[in-house]
């Protein structure tokens, strides 16, 4: 079948726009729209029948018209993102079941494939997206783009997705006491009230504590992009009691619904440090890819701990450093523990110790720095937890131990390195 025997055959269906019949043959000379291609077919089926060249006057029965109003919808589209700063889109559409229809009914009378040429979603989709961009002066991204545009015909409006900005970096935490994330009171749900009354458990703040890391850093990223809300991705976390310190621990807070995307990190991180008051530390404040992302949220990290212990009996030095070498490189088997049971589920983990090193300062106190894979309960290592860590220091020295101080100096991905270059978005 030849392009002139479709479109004569696409030509006799009914009143067709110029558009729709050139998508019959949208594969067909490129360089070409497709409003140009059925254009040409209409002039070249005039010359080949000898007949005058008439443009169609009533709607066309496939498209109903949407395909003459792509300039309309792309205006809409650019003034549905008017109040935001974006640097990629992407455009898509929802059509009526009723002209998916016709789009099928019309290669099925020409005998085509139901898929020949190109159909009349992915069509508005490029051509709209193609005015948007120019408009813009913004790039179409398929993957992960700033902005997202819905056509939807049915309703005859467009419908904004504004994706998340995010923000990459390492904090240290110089307080104890400090959770990494919000943490609801326990007794009023997080309310603040208890019994119609300001709750006493959490004097009416309706969190545990009335600070943490998130509470510490999300503000003024928020404010920086102008968005409307945050949340805070660690890598991992460490007890609200311990201190992160050394090269800090790796986080990614996310920004809902930004209105602008050109953020300083640098003037950032000074901005973030000051709202803190020398409670949490940012570094290396950088913009990520979205991958990046996606690693700090999912990645298991091995970390660094150093580790204040008391013992219930006096510990000689030897005594000690063979109970270390026992735990180097060992494989512990835990049961999850007592303090953490109530939200975890109760299973066995192994976890590996990488290395440990540790010096008495006196026959009952210890200080032990100790690195080891991610998820593994330092504390418990230490006290045994009635048993349920196997083995223990507590078990090796056949004497009750108890961390009384721990502070995280370290914390980097167990396959490689968090390296932050590997954060940066690709600015080019």
């Amino acid at each position: 079948m030849t392009v002139l025997d479709i479109a004569r055959d696409a030509l006799a269906t009914g009143p067709l726009c110029n558009a729709c019949l050139g998508r019959l043959v949208a594969d067909r000379s490129f360089g070409l729209g497709n409003d140009e291609r059925g254009r040409a077919l209409r002039t070249a089926v005039a010359l080949e029948d000898d007949e005058p060249y008439e443009e169609p006057e009533e709607s066309c029965w496939v498209c109903e018209g949407e395909c003459d109003r792509i300039d309309v919808w792309a205006e809409r589209a650019v003034q549905a993102v008017a109040e935001y700063d974006f640097d990629t889109y992407q455009v898509g559409s929802r059509v009526p079941p009723m002209l998916e229809e016709n789009d099928v009914l019309l290669r099925e009378d020409v005998g085509l494939d139901e898929e020949a040429g190109e159909l009349l979603k992915s069509e508005l989709n490029r051509e709209v997206g193609k005015r948007f961009g120019r408009e813009t002066e913004t790039e179409v991204d398929f993957e992960r783009p700033d902005v997202q545009l819905l056509l939807d015909l049915g309703t005859d409006e467009v419908e904004l997705q504004v994706n998340s900005a995010f923000v990459y970096g390492r904090y240290k935490k110089l307080e104890r006491d400090i959770p990494q994330t919000k943490w609801p009171c326990n007794e009023c749900g997080g309310s603040g009230l208890k019994r119609g009354a300001e709750c006493p458990g959490c004097d009416g703040r309706g969190f545990r504590y009335p600070e943490s890391v998130e509470q510490l850093t999300a503000p003024p990223v928020v404010e920086a992009y102008a968005g409307e809300s945050a949340t805070f991705h660690g890598a991992g976390r460490e007890d609200v009691d311990a201190l992160m310190l050394g090269t800090g621990r790796p986080f990614v807070i996310e920004v809902d619904d930004p209105h602008t995307r050109a953020v300083d990190p640098e003037a950032l991180e000074r901005e973030i440090n000051a709202f803190a008051e020398g409670k949490v530390e940012v570094t290396d404040l950088a913009i990520p890819t979205y991958e990046m992302v996606e690693r700090v949220k999912e990645h298991d990290a091995s970390k660094t701990y150093r580790m204040a212990v008391e013992f219930d009996a006096p510990v000689s030095e030897d005594t000690l450093q063979d109970a270390l070498d026992e735990l180097r490189g060992a494989t512990i088997t835990q049961r999850t523990p007592q303090r953490v049971d109530h939200r975890r589920a109760d299973i066995d983990r192994t976890r590996e110790v990488y290395d440990v090193e540790g010096e008495l300062e006196d026959d009952t106190h210890a200080t032990i720095e100790l690195h080891g894979e991610g998820g593994l309960y330092v504390k418990e290592l230490v006290s045994g937890d009635e048993g349920r860590t196997e083995p223990s220091l507590a078990g090796l020295l056949e004497t009750d131990a108890v961390v009384t101080a721990l502070d995280v100096l370290a914390v980097e991905g167990e396959d490689e390195p968090f390296a932050t270059e590997d954060f940066l978005a690709d600015q080019e």
